[in-house]
C-alpha cells in the first residue's frame, strides 16, 4: 500500500519523493509528538507540503507520553508530570518492522496520520509499545528526549532505521531522505548497508542542522553505538571512513554532514556561525546553505486580524488586537488570578526556557525592572510562558524564580502549558514579542514570525532571522549588538541595559504617546512578514535548493570511474 495516492498532483516542480525525517512534529495540539521550535517548525513545514501538493512524506515518533505535561505545584512551581497518551484518529496499517538494538530485535509499530486529519503531509509515525517487546524496548518511545543517553541512542536507531524499514513496508520508493537535525542519521547507515557506495548514499540524502548549541549536537562513544545497532552491520573501521570519525566520540552533526549531498542552516546568521562552527569538517569547496526558517501563515495568523488589515482601517485593527489580548488575559486569569487591562502595553516572552535564552534578562537589574512595571503613568503588563527541559536544573530554577516574582507584582504573569495553543494564543494578543539570547546563540527563533504575522512588534537581540526582516523603529525593535567575545556577566549586563533603554525611550513612549505609528508599525509587520517568512516559500526552496540540487560533478565522475572498474 502506498500512503500518498490521491495526494500529489503530480506537478513537475515536487515531482522528488521526499521523506522528511524529525524526532518531533507539531502538527495539531491534540497530537503531543513536540516539545518547541523544532517540533513548531517541522509542523509548519508540513503545513505547506500539504498546500503545496508536494510530493513528501513526514517519518516521525508516535511518543507514548509526549514531551511532558507542565503543570503546577501547590505553591505554583512547575511540575513535570506524564500522562499516557491515545490517538483513535490514527490509522493502522497492520504494519510492524523489527530493528536491531543492542544484538536485540525490537519491534516498531507503524501508524498512519491521513493527510486530510489535520491538513499536513501524510506522516508516518513510529511506535515501540508493542506486547511482543520486552518492558525496555516497549519504553523506547515513552518520552520525546528521554534523559538516559542510550535510550536516546535507541530512539535515534527507531527513527532512522525503522522509519527506512517502515517506509519500504509501506510500499514507498523515497527519492530523497531530509534529516531535521542529526536524530535519523542511522538512515544513512542502512542505505549505506545497502548500497556499499558512499556517493550512492550522499545523493539521496539532505541534512538540516538547526542549532549551534553543543546540547543540539550530540556526541557518544562510537564503541557503545555500535554495539547499539546505530550503524546497522557496518564495522566501526567503515564507519570512521565514511565520516571521518578519529576520536573515541561520534558526532551525529558530522556524520550527517559527511553523508548527506547538501546541507543547510536556518537563516543567515546561522549558515555562518555553522560553517564556521563545522570548517574542519567539510569538505573542500562545501558550504552549508542558508536556507531561513519559516512558518505556516494559513494555521498561525488570526483571521479577523486579516480581514481588519486588508481593509486598511485603523480603529478596527485596534479593535482586533484588544479582542485579542482580552482573549489571552483569559487564560490568565484562569492560571493565576489575575486581571489584566487590554488597554495595557503587553510584553511577552514565550519559548523553550533554556539558560542561552535568558528568559530572566528582563530583571537583570531589578530596580530598573521593578520601576518600568510598576509605572501607574505608562504600565506595562509582562507574559512569560515556556518549558523547560524538565531535568535541565538552571532553566527550571529560572522558570520558578520568575513565578515567585510574579507574585509581588500584578501585572506580571508565568504561565504553564506552553504548547501550540497556548502559543497561537500569546501571540496574537501580545504587544511585543521579545527574544534575548546570547548573540549567534540563536539559529532562527521562529516564534517571533508567527507573532509579527498577528500585528506583535517583534523586539529582539540582532540573531537569527530577525536582521533578515528587522527595520528599527519601522516594523519592529532592535536590541543593540554587543562583543560576543565578552564574559557571558559583561553581555548580559550590557544586553539588559540596551534592552531598556529602548523599551523606556522608544517602545512604551511610541505604544502610549504615539497610537498612529504603534498601529502603522503593526500594519508595517504583518506587511514585511509576508511572504518571505511563510513556510510555503521555505518549503519550495526545499526541493529547489536541497532536494533537486544535483550531486556534484567530481562525485558523478567518480561514480563511473568506480562503475568502469
Amino acid at each position: 500500500m502506498t500512503i500518498q495516492k490521491g495526494f500529489f498532483t503530480g506537478d513537475q516542480s515536487y515531482n522528488t519523493k521526499v521523506a522528511y525525517f524529525s524526532m518531533e512534529f507539531g502538527l495539531h495540539q491534540a497530537l503531543k509528538i513536540y516539545s518547541g521550535g523544532l517540533g513548531f517548525l517541522a509542523g509548519s513545514h508540513m503545513r505547506s507540503v500539504y498546500e503545496l501538493k508536494q510530493n513528501l512524506i513526514g517519518v516521525g515518533m508516535l511518543w507514548s507520553y509526549g514531551y511532558y505535561d507542565q503543570e503546577r505545584e501547590a505553591d505554583q512551581s512547575m511540575r513535570a508530570a506524564y500522562t499516557r497518551k491515545t490517538y483513535q484518529f490514527l490509522e493502522d496499517p497492520n504494519i510492524t518492522v523489527t530493528v536491531t538494538i543492542n544484538h536485540r530485535p525490537v519491534h516498531v509499530k507503524v501508524y498512519l496520520l491521513k493527510a486530510e486529519t489535520f491538513q499536513t503531509a501524510p506522516m508516518v509515525l513510529l511506535s515501540t509499545d508493542v506486547e511482543s517487546n520486552d518492558h525496555l524496548s516497549r519504553t523506547i518511545t515513552s518520552r520525546l528526549y528521554d534523559g538516559n543517553h542510550e535510550t536516546r541512542i535507541a530512539q535515534e536507531i527507531v527513527l532512522g532505521v525503522g522509519g527506512v524499514k517502515a517506509l519500504e513496508a509501506l510500499g514507498e520508493k523515497i527519492d530523497i531522505y531530509h534529516m531535521n537535525e542529526g536524530h535519523a542519521v542511522p538512515l544513512t547507515f542502512k542505505l549505506y548497508e545497502k548500497y556499499r557506495d558512499i556517493h550512492e548514499v550522499k545523493k539521496r540524502v539532505v541534512f538540516t542542522t538547526h542549532t549551534p548549541e553543543a546540547a543540539g549536537n550530540e556526541e557518544h562513544n562510537i564503541d557503545l553505538l555500535h554495539r547499539m545497532g546505530f550503524f546497522s552491520s557496518l564495522d566501526v573501521d567503515t564507519v570512521r571512513e565514511i565520516t571521518g570519525t578519529k576520536g573515541d566520540m561520534f558526532s551525529l552533526t558530522v556524520g550527517a554532514l559527511k553523508l548527506s549531498k547538501r546541507s543547510n542552516a536556518v537563516s543567515k546568521i546561522h549558515a555562518k556561525v555553522a560553517n564556521q562552527m563545522w570548517k574542519e569538517v567539510l569538505d573542500e569547496g562545501e558550504e552549508i546553505i542558508p536556507l531561513t526558517n519559516a512558518q505556516n501563515r494559513r494555521y498561525w495568523q488570526d483571521k479577523g486580524l486579516i480581514r481588519a488589515y486588508d481593509d486598511n482601517v485603523d480603529y478596527e485593527i485596534v479593535s482586533r488586537k484588544k479582542h485579542l489580548k482580552r482573549m489571552l488575559f483569559n487564560v490568565v486569569a484562569n492560571q493565576t488570578g489575575k486581571l489584566f487591562d487590554p488597554d495595557v502595553l503587553t510584553i511577552v516572552w514565550a519559548r523553550r526556557f533554556a539558560e542561552y535564552k535568558r528568559p530572566g534578562l528582563l530583571k537583570y537589574d531589578y530596580e530598573r525592572f521593578r520601576k518600568m512595571v510598576e509605572n501607574s503613568d505608562r504600565p506595562v503588563q509582562i507574559i512569560w510562558a515556556g518549558k523547560p527541559y524538565p531535568t535541565d536544573g538552571i532553566a527550571v530554577s529560572i522558570f520558578n524564580e520568575l513565578v515567585y516574582i510574579s507574585k509581588d507584582i500584578k501585572n506580571i504573569a508565568v504561565l504553564t502549558g506552553y504548547e501550540l495553543e497556548l502559543s497561537a494564543v500569546l501571540k496574537k494578543g501580545a504587544d511585543v514579542w521579545i527574544n534575548t539570547p546570547r548573540v549567534n546563540r540563536e539559529a532562527s527563533g521562529t516564534s517571533g514570525m508567527t507573532a509579527a504575522m498577528n500585528g506583535a512588534i517583534h523586539f529582539s537581540i540582532p540573531d537569527g532571522w530577525h536582521p533578515e526582516f528587522a527595520k528599527h523603529g519601522v516594523n519592529s525593535f532592535t536590541i543593540p549588538g554587543c562583543d560576543e567575545t565578552l564574559s557571558t556577566e559583561e553581555q548580559d549586563k550590557l544586553d539588559n541595559k540596551n534592552m531598556m533603554d529602548v523599551l523606556e525611550n522608544e517602545i512604551i513612549p511610541t505604544y502610549y504617546n504615539d497610537p498612529k505609528k504603534w498601529v502603522k508599525m503593526m500594519k508595517n509587520a504583518m506587511h514585511d512578514i509576508l511572504p518571505y517568512f511563510d513556510s510555503n516559500r521555505m518549503a519550495h526552496e526545499y526541493y529547489e535548493k536541497m532536494y533537486d540540487y544535483p550531486y556534484t560533478e567530481e562525485a558523478k565522475v567518480l561514480e563511473k570511474k568506480e562503475a568502469l572498474v
